[in-house]
Protein backbone atom coordinates (compact mmCIF):
# COMPACT_ATOMS: atom_id res chain seq x y z
CA UNK A 1 0.00 0.00 0.00
CA UNK A 2 1.31 3.28 -0.89
CA UNK A 3 1.65 6.05 1.33
CA UNK A 4 0.22 9.66 0.53
CA UNK A 5 3.77 11.20 2.31
CA UNK A 6 6.57 9.20 4.30
CA UNK A 7 5.65 8.65 8.17
CA UNK A 8 8.27 10.20 10.24
CA UNK A 9 9.57 9.11 13.76
CA UNK A 10 7.78 12.15 14.83
CA UNK A 11 4.41 10.86 13.50
CA UNK A 12 5.10 7.77 15.46
CA UNK A 13 5.67 9.14 18.25
CA UNK A 14 2.53 11.18 18.13
CA UNK A 15 0.45 7.91 17.26
CA UNK A 16 1.87 6.30 20.81
CA UNK A 17 0.95 9.10 22.53
CA UNK A 18 -2.79 9.55 20.88
CA UNK A 19 -2.10 12.66 19.12
CA UNK A 20 -3.30 11.91 16.07
CA UNK A 21 -6.66 12.26 14.04
CA UNK A 22 -8.64 9.58 12.76
CA UNK A 23 -7.16 10.03 9.05
CA UNK A 24 -3.55 10.23 10.54
CA UNK A 25 -3.99 7.07 12.35
CA UNK A 26 -4.70 4.92 9.96
CA UNK A 27 -2.04 6.54 7.63
CA UNK A 28 0.59 5.58 10.56
CA UNK A 29 -1.69 1.96 10.50
CA UNK A 30 -1.11 1.60 7.26
CA UNK A 31 2.60 1.91 7.46
CA UNK A 32 2.81 -0.16 10.60
CA UNK A 33 0.89 -2.85 9.05
CA UNK A 34 4.40 -3.12 6.52
CA UNK A 35 6.83 -2.41 9.21
CA UNK A 36 6.83 -5.13 11.79
CA UNK A 37 10.30 -3.01 13.36
CA UNK A 38 8.19 0.38 13.67
CA UNK A 39 5.57 -1.29 14.95
CA UNK A 40 7.76 -3.10 17.65
CA UNK A 41 9.31 0.48 18.70
CA UNK A 42 5.72 2.31 19.06
CA UNK A 43 4.18 -1.05 21.30
CA UNK A 44 7.52 -0.18 23.57
CA UNK A 45 6.92 3.62 23.52
CA UNK A 46 3.25 2.76 24.40
CA UNK A 47 4.07 0.49 26.88
CA UNK A 48 6.61 3.55 28.20
CA UNK A 49 3.62 5.33 28.22
CA UNK A 50 1.44 4.12 30.85
CA UNK A 51 4.28 3.29 33.11
CA UNK A 52 5.31 6.74 32.86
CA UNK A 53 1.95 7.69 33.83
CA UNK A 54 1.64 5.65 36.75
CA UNK A 55 4.46 6.42 37.94
CA UNK A 56 4.68 10.12 37.71
CA UNK A 57 1.04 10.82 37.13
CA UNK A 58 1.24 13.39 40.42
CA UNK A 59 3.79 15.62 38.58
CA UNK A 60 1.41 16.25 35.62
CA UNK A 61 -0.17 18.58 37.61
CA UNK A 62 2.88 20.30 39.38
CA UNK A 63 4.01 23.70 40.04
CA UNK A 64 7.08 24.89 38.37
CA UNK A 65 8.54 24.99 42.02
CA UNK A 66 8.07 21.11 42.49
CA UNK A 67 9.73 21.00 38.84
CA UNK A 68 12.29 22.70 39.88
CA UNK A 69 13.31 20.23 42.80
CA UNK A 70 12.67 17.40 40.72
CA UNK A 71 15.02 18.30 38.27
CA UNK A 72 17.90 19.12 40.75
CA UNK A 73 17.00 22.82 40.70
CA UNK A 74 17.37 25.08 43.44
CA UNK A 75 13.86 26.37 44.78
CA UNK A 76 12.83 29.69 43.88
CA UNK A 77 11.68 32.46 45.79
CA UNK A 78 9.18 33.34 43.36
CA UNK A 79 6.49 31.74 40.72
CA UNK A 80 9.10 30.21 38.02
CA UNK A 81 8.86 31.75 34.48
CA UNK A 82 7.64 29.94 31.45
CA UNK A 83 11.27 29.67 30.62
CA UNK A 84 12.20 28.01 33.93
CA UNK A 85 9.57 25.62 33.58
CA UNK A 86 10.68 24.55 29.78
CA UNK A 87 14.15 24.22 31.13
CA UNK A 88 12.98 21.85 34.71
CA UNK A 89 10.90 20.37 31.56
CA UNK A 90 14.33 19.31 30.36
CA UNK A 91 16.29 18.43 33.14
CA UNK A 92 13.25 16.11 33.94
CA UNK A 93 13.17 14.14 30.28
CA UNK A 94 17.33 13.85 30.83
CA UNK A 95 16.45 12.10 34.88
CA UNK A 96 14.13 9.88 33.11
CA UNK A 97 16.81 8.61 30.55
CA UNK A 98 15.26 10.79 27.49
CA UNK A 99 12.34 7.99 26.56
CA UNK A 100 11.98 8.08 23.35
CA UNK A 101 11.64 11.91 23.50
CA UNK A 102 8.17 12.46 23.95
CA UNK A 103 7.80 12.52 28.04
CA UNK A 104 8.36 16.54 28.49
CA UNK A 105 5.86 17.24 25.67
CA UNK A 106 3.31 14.74 27.53
CA UNK A 107 3.52 17.14 30.91
CA UNK A 108 4.24 20.52 29.25
CA UNK A 109 1.71 19.93 26.15
CA UNK A 110 -1.61 19.45 25.43
CA UNK A 111 -1.32 18.23 21.70
CA UNK A 112 1.76 18.64 19.68
CA UNK A 113 1.50 17.83 16.03
CA UNK A 114 3.75 16.77 13.43
CA UNK A 115 4.73 20.43 11.70
CA UNK A 116 7.83 22.68 12.03
CA UNK A 117 9.36 20.47 14.74
CA UNK A 118 10.10 17.33 12.16
CA UNK A 119 12.25 19.25 9.83
CA UNK A 120 14.62 20.94 12.95
CA UNK A 121 16.44 17.74 14.22
CA UNK A 122 16.52 16.35 11.09
CA UNK A 123 18.48 19.45 9.53
CA UNK A 124 20.73 19.58 12.53
CA UNK A 125 21.66 16.13 12.39
CA UNK A 126 22.44 17.18 8.43
CA UNK A 127 24.44 19.57 9.09
CA UNK A 128 26.57 18.43 11.90
CA UNK A 129 27.29 15.42 9.88
CA UNK A 130 28.61 17.05 6.67
CA UNK A 131 30.39 19.99 8.64
CA UNK A 132 31.54 18.84 11.93
CA UNK A 133 34.12 16.28 10.57
CA UNK A 134 35.34 19.11 7.70
CA UNK A 135 39.55 20.03 8.18
CA UNK A 136 40.33 22.80 6.38
CA UNK A 137 36.51 24.26 5.61
CA UNK A 138 34.33 23.65 8.55
CA UNK A 139 33.18 27.04 9.60
CA UNK A 140 32.78 30.40 6.96
CA UNK A 141 33.75 32.04 9.93
CA UNK A 142 36.44 31.64 12.10
CA UNK A 143 36.33 32.14 16.05
CA UNK A 144 38.81 34.96 15.97
CA UNK A 145 35.84 37.32 14.32
CA UNK A 146 33.01 36.29 16.67
CA UNK A 147 31.79 40.02 16.86
CA UNK A 148 31.35 39.80 12.74
CA UNK A 149 30.05 36.40 12.86
CA UNK A 150 27.43 37.12 15.42
CA UNK A 151 26.24 40.85 13.72
CA UNK A 152 26.30 38.67 10.30
CA UNK A 153 24.32 35.97 11.07
CA UNK A 154 22.18 38.30 13.32
CA UNK A 155 20.92 40.67 10.56
CA UNK A 156 20.43 37.27 8.06
CA UNK A 157 18.38 36.06 10.89
CA UNK A 158 16.65 39.17 11.92
CA UNK A 159 17.98 38.86 15.16
CA UNK A 160 18.69 41.86 16.57
CA UNK A 161 20.67 40.91 19.77
CA UNK A 162 22.17 37.85 18.42
CA UNK A 163 24.51 36.61 20.81
CA UNK A 164 27.15 33.20 20.20
CA UNK A 165 27.04 31.27 22.99
CA UNK A 166 30.28 30.93 25.13
CA UNK A 167 30.88 27.13 25.91
CA UNK A 168 34.62 27.67 27.67
CA UNK A 169 33.39 26.81 31.23
CA UNK A 170 32.22 23.42 30.38
CA UNK A 171 35.01 23.07 28.31
CA UNK A 172 34.21 23.55 24.39
CA UNK A 173 35.73 26.57 22.73
CA UNK A 174 34.18 28.31 19.46
CA UNK A 175 35.39 27.02 15.97
CA UNK A 176 33.07 28.92 13.94
CA UNK A 177 29.86 29.48 12.45
CA UNK A 178 28.38 29.51 8.73
CA UNK A 179 25.31 30.53 6.85
CA UNK A 180 23.02 27.79 5.61
CA UNK A 181 19.41 27.02 4.43
CA UNK A 182 16.98 25.37 7.13
CA UNK A 183 14.23 24.45 5.90
CA UNK A 184 14.69 26.99 2.43
CA UNK A 185 15.11 29.97 5.42
CA UNK A 186 18.09 30.93 6.46
CA UNK A 187 19.98 29.42 9.76
CA UNK A 188 23.09 29.95 11.75
CA UNK A 189 25.16 27.60 12.71
CA UNK A 190 27.77 27.43 15.28
CA UNK A 191 30.64 24.89 15.94
CA UNK A 192 32.17 24.01 18.92
CA UNK A 193 35.08 21.66 20.37
CA UNK A 194 36.52 19.98 23.23
CA UNK A 195 40.00 19.55 23.89
CA UNK A 196 39.87 16.22 22.34
CA UNK A 197 38.69 17.79 19.08
CA UNK A 198 35.30 16.27 19.50
CA UNK A 199 32.61 19.10 17.82
CA UNK A 200 29.02 19.88 18.78
CA UNK A 201 27.19 22.37 16.79
CA UNK A 202 24.07 24.90 17.77
CA UNK A 203 22.01 25.22 15.19
CA UNK A 204 19.51 28.31 14.80
CA UNK A 205 16.79 28.75 12.42
CA UNK A 206 13.53 30.77 11.94
CA UNK A 207 9.81 29.42 13.57
CA UNK A 208 7.09 30.40 11.09
CA UNK A 209 5.06 28.84 13.61
CA UNK A 210 5.77 30.73 16.58
CA UNK A 211 4.87 28.06 18.90
CA UNK A 212 6.99 27.08 21.94
CA UNK A 213 7.70 23.56 22.90
CA UNK A 214 9.08 22.05 25.71
CA UNK A 215 12.58 20.38 25.03
CA UNK A 216 12.87 16.64 22.50
CA UNK A 217 15.29 14.21 21.98
CA UNK A 218 16.18 13.15 18.51
CA UNK A 219 18.87 10.21 17.97
CA UNK A 220 20.07 8.29 15.19
CA UNK A 221 23.40 6.27 14.20
CA UNK A 222 24.86 7.58 17.83
CA UNK A 223 24.44 11.30 16.69
CA UNK A 224 21.83 12.96 19.09
CA UNK A 225 20.00 16.07 18.70
CA UNK A 226 18.28 18.30 21.85
CA UNK A 227 15.95 20.53 20.41
CA UNK A 228 13.45 23.35 20.62
CA UNK A 229 11.19 26.12 19.99
CA UNK A 230 11.58 29.87 22.00
CA UNK A 231 8.95 31.72 20.41
CA UNK A 232 10.28 32.96 16.74
CA UNK A 233 13.19 31.02 16.70
CA UNK A 234 14.23 27.52 16.68
CA UNK A 235 17.49 25.80 18.35
CA UNK A 236 19.21 22.33 18.12
CA UNK A 237 22.12 21.23 19.61
CA UNK A 238 23.69 18.09 17.91
CA UNK A 239 26.81 15.66 18.66
CA UNK A 240 27.96 12.17 19.08
CA UNK A 241 28.87 13.17 22.64
CA UNK A 242 27.21 11.67 26.34
CA UNK A 243 23.84 12.94 26.83
CA UNK A 244 24.79 14.25 30.13
CA UNK A 245 27.08 16.35 28.27
CA UNK A 246 24.81 17.43 25.76
CA UNK A 247 22.01 18.54 28.62
CA UNK A 248 25.16 21.30 30.05
CA UNK A 249 25.63 22.24 26.62
CA UNK A 250 21.93 22.94 25.95
CA UNK A 251 21.17 24.18 28.66
CA UNK A 252 23.92 26.75 28.44
CA UNK A 253 22.65 27.58 25.00
CA UNK A 254 19.08 28.39 26.89
CA UNK A 255 20.51 30.62 28.95
CA UNK A 256 22.29 32.68 26.53
CA UNK A 257 20.12 32.97 23.42
CA UNK A 258 18.01 35.70 23.37
CA UNK A 259 14.18 35.35 24.15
Amino acid sequence: MSESRPVTETDLHAYADGFLDAAERERVEAHLAHNPEAARRVSDWQAQNDGLRDAFAAYASARPSDLQLIAGHRAATKAATPRLAMAAAAALVFMLGGLAGHFGPMLFEKAPTATAMDALPHEARNAYLIYASEVRHPVEVFADEEAHLARWLGKRLAIDDLKVPDLKAIGFKLVGGRLLPVTDKPGALFMYEDETGRRVTVLVARNEENRTTSFRFAAASGVETFYWIDGDLGYAVTGDISRERLQQIAEECYRQFPT
